[in-house]
């Protein structure tokens, strides 16, 4: 088969032939019609500091996609060849003490799909078949392949109650869209997002933002103004990593406020303890996905609302030739846009 292969530990990624994967006991194999490429990718690709400390090379990466069952264990059940499937891409021990809790998400030997074992950018892709999720038959390829990243914004989003809330996003990248779009949905009443490239605070609008602040510019007290707000917000999603984000969004919460924070900093930042203590915030970690209620509420909210898969299929910018993945990896490095994806169909 043809895949993105990285053969060492250095920067870049070769279109090669490699081995057809073969199903294990509780496995399945799927053939890969569509990737998508995530940031974890891009720093696979550079093979920066934090690849090198966390990636296994050989490797396929790749953890976002949407293809075909092919094959099928002997073990797996409730699955068929044929299905259109994506996955989740954090393979879990089963055996630690969140694991036998049921909080699969927390496991503490998680084994990431695309950086510690072979991953989607390829033609076939091996896979536990707990770890696959079966789509509904209205599920676009190009928006199944983004189950992943919509995941982390289902997640994000749903980490405390909405309905009637005011929302303060943070970060309008790919995954901060879709948790606006999801806010919505889900019952918000003002929505501020806050980002420093015009062509995202717009596609914010897009997908249900009432507010747009370029924070290189402007200040997030202003939307508050503006949106005729009497207190803070309710609620925040921090979704961008940057130092700034989360000291802003501390300043703006309403006392008792809680935020649920995403974006990993690319270095440590100060902020007002003083004020988390005496304004009562509650700051939430969120990595990944809840396995798999997230899967049941993303699969559920698409199936059951036309206007949020509108707005979901607005994050996707590109569908690009799989054999084209250099000029993909390219825009998607670009930033300024939305979701790349690659077509496996097409090589």
């Amino acid at each position: 088969m043809k895949a993105l292969f990285k053969d060492g530990p250095h920067a870049g990624l070769e279109l090669v032939n490699r081995p057809d994967p073969v199903a294990g006991p509780d496995e399945v194999v799927i053939r890969v019609l569509r990737t998508g490429i995530c940031g974890t990718d891009l720093h696979i690709r550079r093979w920066d500091d934090w690849a090198a400390s966390e990636v296994r090379t050989p490797l396929i990466p790749g953890h976002e996609f949407y293809g075909e069952v092919v094959e099928v264990g002997p073990l797996a059940h409730d699955i068929a060849v044929g299905d259109r499937v994506s996955g989740e891409g954090h393979i879990v021990c089963g055996m630690c003490r969140n694991c036998r809790a049921g909080r699969r998400q927390m496991c503490i030997r998680t084994i990431g799909l695309g950086l510690h074992r072979d991953g989607a950018f390829a033609e076939y892709l091996s896979l536990p078949a707990a770890n696959v999720w079966v789509h509904h038959p209205d599920v676009a390829p190009e928006v199944g392949a983004i189950f992943d990243p919509l995941g982390n914004a289902v997640h994000t989003a749903l980490a405390f109650p909405l309905v009637g809330e005011d929302v303060l996003v943070t970060g309008c990248g790919p995954i901060g869209l879709m948790a606006i779009a999801v806010a919505r949905h889900a019952g918000a009443r003002f929505i501020a997002a806050t980002d420093i490239s015009a062509p995202r605070l717009e596609l914010a609008k897009l997908m249900g933002a009432d507010q747009t602040v370029d924070v290189s510019t402007g200040d997030v007290h202003d939307a508050q103004k503006a949106l005729g707000m009497r207190e803070g917000f309710d609620v925040g999603f921090e979704m961008s990593g940057a130092a700034s984000a989360m000291p802003t969004m501390i300043e703006n919460m309403n006392h008792g406020g809680r935020i649920a924070m995403l974006g990993l900093p690319s270095a440590p930042f100060s902020v007002d303890w003083g004020k988390i203590v005496t304004h009562m915030l509650t700051i939430k970690g969120i990595y990944g996905r809840e396995m798999f209620e997230t899967w049941n509420a993303m699969g559920a909210m698409l199936q059951s609302s036309a206007a949020l898969r509108e707005a979901i299929g607005r994050i996707i910018a590109d569908v690009i030739p799989a054999s084209d993945w250099e000029a993909g990896f390219d825009a998607a490095a670009a930033a300024g846009t939305g979701k790349i994806i690659l077509d496996w169909t097409r090589l």
